[in-house]
């Protein structure tokens, strides 16, 4: 009671957050009971910061492991603190490897999942014979030499829209297996490292990981950029390749 009596003049705002995040030591962004999550470690801080209790709303889930470069998320609140105050105040109180790039009111119906129009991740693999000591977290080490125009040639089937639950891992809700491929590509980085990107309206559960884990087999000689399409159009997980490890995915950006 004395809680509600305390915010009872401050306005409720609807605020919009950018973070980044290293995954390497969480258990996915989704909150869990006694296991250090993303939304669970936002969670904690804002309600402090803000003495109340808060709920986070994120653009989408991402695995134990898996990275982000720009997560939205958004949270309701009754206060006068000003966003920037609000963004200084986590970033001080956060230590965990998380961090706030931006802090802005935002309209009040607005919803960090149900209004994005498309997402764009980044796979990132280093193909050599010798692993690398530093950055292991950040990649994939494939040691058989990838031919990337096959791979790239498996890009071209992506793009548009299709079923993908040839490419999906159950265990996540969801109404409908299809989705809708902007762009996808591969090019090569220095160091040996290899990028995917790929931008979509929305994507199923490991989906990039099993569209990589795939593309790698196409990459090796081990099936035909035909096959994968294939694979793509029977809609049967068990044909498509093995899951890419979550290390070395990248929430690149999230668009509204």
């Amino acid at each position: 009671m004395q809680k509600t009596l305390k915010n009872i003049d401050n306005p409720e705002t609807n605020f919009k957050i950018v973070v980044a995040y290293d995954g390497t030591n969480f258990f996915g962004w989704q909150r869990q009971k006694d296991k250090p999550t993303i939304q669970g470690e936002l969670e904690r801080t804002l309600s402090i910061i803000l003495n109340q209790e808060i709920k986070i709303h994120g653009s989408g889930r991402t695995d134990a492991g898996v990275h982000a470069r720009a997560q939205v998320a958004h949270f309701h609140a009754k206060t006068r603190l000003a966003p920037d105050i609000i963004q200084k105040g986590m970033n001080s109180l956060m230590s965990a490897p998380i961090v706030i790039h931006n802090c802005e009111r935002t309209d009040p119906d607005f919803h960090a999942q149900y209004h994005v129009r498309s997402k764009e991740y980044r796979y990132y693999i280093l193909n050599r014979e010798i692993p690398t000591a530093i950055g292991r977290d950040y990649l994939w080490h494939v040691k058989p030499l990838l031919n990337i125009e096959r791979m790239n040639q498996c890009c071209g089937y992506l793009v548009g829209k299709h079923d993908f639950q040839a490419f999906e891992n159950t265990g996540s809700p969801r109404s409908s297996t299809v989705r809708t491929i902007f762009s996808a590509n591969w090019t090569k980085q220095p160091c040996d490292r290899l990028e995917f990107c790929i931008c979509a309206t929305g994507f199923l559960k490991n989906m990039v990981r099993n569209i990589v884990g795939t593309m790698k087999d196409a990459g090796t000689g081990r099936i035909s950029p035909e096959m994968f399409n294939k694979i793509l159009d029977s809609c049967k997980r068990p044909l498509a390749g093995a899951t890419a490890p979550s290390r070395g995915l990248f929430l690149h950006q999230v668009n509204y």
